[in-house]
């Protein structure tokens, strides 16, 4: 099948508007995809400044908490083995002679 002059003054502005088209088209859906990166990106900023989840019992400052008194009573035990293991003269000689 031949083209004629006639037909090609027709078909040769055509091609270079379908070529046109089809450019914007990619620029279009590479300026989408642009676009979904940079809000993928806010998104994961945003997400790594806010806090997802917390545990209801803590607290900002562990220091500014008074001791319960379970810990004080664990403490207290603690401080009486120390003692009672600073005996005067238990202990304090080990006989190798054997």
């Amino acid at each position: 099948m031949s083209l004629k002059a006639i037909e090609l003054q027709i078909a040769i502005p055509k091609t270079f508007e379908a070529g046109k088209i089809a450019e914007q088209k990619q620029q279009q859906s590479q300026l989408a995809q642009d676009i979904a990166n940079m809000q993928t990106e806010k998104q994961t900023l945003k997400s790594r400044e806010t806090v997802m989840e917390s545990d209801p019992y803590a607290k900002l400052d562990g220091d500014d908490r008074q001791p319960d008194d379970e810990s004080q009573r664990h403490l207290e035990k603690i401080e009486k083995e120390q003692q009672q293991a600073k005996h005067p003269f238990k202990g304090s000689f080990v006989d190798y002679s054997g």
